[in-house]
């Protein structure tokens, strides 16, 4: 038997292909997984999220959430229209709300764990009638009957857990920061399918408690106008909400599907406010 050692081709380990090319296939397929499993634990988050029991849910929102006794005469009157509007939407027997007043210029209002909405003096100030304030409270206790609070909770913390994962981050310094930052902020993020439910769940509410739904989309048309004649920027509740334009065409739609008035005598405000429209 012969012995041979042919001499070996040059370039017999290497590849044709460029590396940044294949960098760039390597780097896209790894993206590509790791959206599939991000829109995986999205779906599945949805899923399970609203079967969590909501006393579960007040219990985690008051290991953050302050709530002081009512003082404020603002406070006593949009607690007293959530308590209204919440019986017209017939809410589950263990599922509460309370209403937070905060005394500040922010125009927006939002829920968020455990029953809790916000709504501030700046957004209070913008409200020309009892109706468009009725509809905005009943949007936000929407949110709260729907679960859709704990919903994006739920979906922001698995899929933080999962990237944490993947970066070496602290996972529980991850969560803990989310929870913690929920009470204060509206980081919440609802969807347009779960704006337009709280819209139509609310506008049945209102009609429930007026007999009509006149004024219930006066807010955004105030909000309209005033951007367009610039006296103020857009206001922070459209950073959290629809646009004024489609929620309008949204509650009008509505409205005539199901034959509801809107040309009845609004409701004015039953408290003082430094600068009503």
């Amino acid at each position: 038997m012969q012995y041979s050692n042919p001499e070996i081709p040059e370039g017999i380990n290497t590849t044709k292909e460029h590396p940044l090319k294949e960098f760039a296939i390597l780097s896209g397929g790894i993206i590509g997984i790791i959206v599939l499993v991000v829109l995986s634990l999205s779906l599945l988050a949805e899923m399970l999220a609203p079967r969590i029991p909501f006393s579960m849910e007040q219990e985690l929102a008051a290991r953050f959430i302050d709530k002081t006794e009512i003082e404020s005469s603002e406070e006593i009157y949009i607690q007293s229209l959530a308590d209204t509007l919440g019986r017209q939407m017939t809410l589950p027997e263990d599922m509460s709300v309370t209403l937070h007043y905060v005394d500040d210029n922010v125009q927006n209002a939002f829920a968020t764990l455990g029953g809790h909405i916000y709504i501030h003096r700046g957004l209070l100030e913008l409200m020309p009638n009892e109706n468009a304030l009725s509809m905005v409270i009943a949007h936000e206790i929407a949110h709260v009957q729907h679960r859709h609070p704990v919903i994006a909770m739920g979906r922001g913390v698995v899929i933080g857990l999962f990237l944490a994962a993947i970066t070496g981050m602290n996972g529980d310094r991850f969560v803990g920061g989310l929870v913690n930052n929920a009470g204060v902020i509206t980081v919440l993020g609802f969807s347009r399918e779960q704006e337009r439910e709280a819209d139509q769940t609310a506008l049945a509410a209102v009609e429930k408690h007026y007999g009509h739904v006149s004024g219930a989309s006066d807010l955004f048309k105030a909000m309209l106008q005033l951007e367009e004649s610039q006296i103020l920027q857009a206001p922070q509740f459209f950073n959290t909400h629809p646009l004024s334009t489609e929620r309008i065409a949204i509650i009008e739609q509505y409205a005539a599907e199901n034959s509801w008035s809107i040309d009845a005598k609004t409701t004015p405000l039953s408290i003082s406010l430094e600068n009503p429209l």
